[in-house]
């Protein structure tokens, strides 16, 4: 649909190190690919990794990959970015299992790798975990310029939109939202992880309680994207989202479904809970974030 194909994946500092890894294998389910000094490379799909956890000695956003269309698209990406006067933060990828790539600093101080080509990881027989990474949730300050980001440089399409400049649900490909944006602090709130059914997110609840741990939320039906989800909180303040039946958008003339910011709907389809304490959740993107 434009210059970018899929969501990449995320890329988050914990100080927390070996319990984040550990977490996202015992409740999530995700399998580790690789090591190399601080970084710890995890993925549910068929590649070197759909999460990086960096050591560090504080929680905050490393960087948010994104998979180009193409090579031409790329460099499109990169026109664009310097026209804008956004800094690019690095010419190469920031990170290994990268073909091509360079990483920038887009609003909030949110910094984005835009990359081709990333290497193979064959999955093994699986036991349980997500399919694939699906997409995340940003609380920027302003939500309208996060919005108008994303869609002028880098192509996302707005498929659902709540109240005067308070949420957004944007796409990059059929699926609903790659990106979701509610107005709020400044933090990445969530990661989500597609799943085949509802089972397995009674199943999450399961291993969570054996783990010590807990949803959060969920199961919950959304109205915005119409996907069942269920919450947890991850050692480093992120939640997680594990969630099913997402709406796909093959139209791409499709317009935006329009939300009125009191109708709860949008967010909450089989219940009144209005989501204030859930909201408090996060971590922030750090400035320094691309500094080794």
């Amino acid at each position: 649909m434009g210059v970018i194909a899929e969501m990449g994946h995320v890329a988050l500092q914990t100080n927390k190190f070996e319990e984040s890894i550990a977490t996202a294998q015992a409740a999530l389910g995700l399998r580790e690919t690789a090591r190399v000094g601080g970084d710890a490379f995890l993925s549910a799909a068929n590649v070197h990794h759909e999460l990086l956890y960096r050591e560090s000695d504080h929680d905050a956003v490393d960087h948010i990959g994104l998979v180009a269309a193409s090579p031409a698209a790329l460099a499109e990406v990169y026109r664009r970015v310097q026209a804008a006067g956004m800094p690019i933060v690095s010419k190469t990828p920031l990170e290994e299992g990268i073909g091509d790539g360079f990483a920038f600093l887009g609003p909030e101080d949110y910094v984005f790798e835009i990359y081709t080509g990333m290497a193979q990881s064959p999955k093994q027989v699986p036991d349980f975990g997500p399919d694939r990474y699906g997409h995340i949730n940003i609380h920027p300050q302003n939500a309208k310029r996060m919005k108008e980001f994303l869609v002028e440089i880098l192509d996302f399409m707005v498929s659902d939109e709540i109240g005067d400049d308070f949420a957004y649900f944007l796409r990059c490909n059929a699926d609903h939202h790659g990106i979701a944006i509610i107005q709020g602090r400044g933090s990445l709130h969530h990661h989500a992880w597609q799943t085949q059914s509802i089972v397995d997110l009674g199943k999450l609840g399961d291993r969570l309680e054996v783990l010590g741990g807990e949803l959060i939320w969920g199961p919950v039906r959304h109205g915005a994207g119409h996907n069942i989800a269920a919450y947890y909180v991850e050692p480093n303040g992120v939640v997680v989202e594990l969630y099913t039946d997402l709406e796909q958008i093959y139209d791409e003339s499709r317009p935006p479904i329009r939300w009125e910011a009191e109708d709860t709907r949008w967010f909450n389809r089989w219940g009144t809970y209005n989501g204030k304490d859930f909201r408090s959740h996060g971590i922030f993107p750090t400035a320094n974030a691309f500094i080794r």
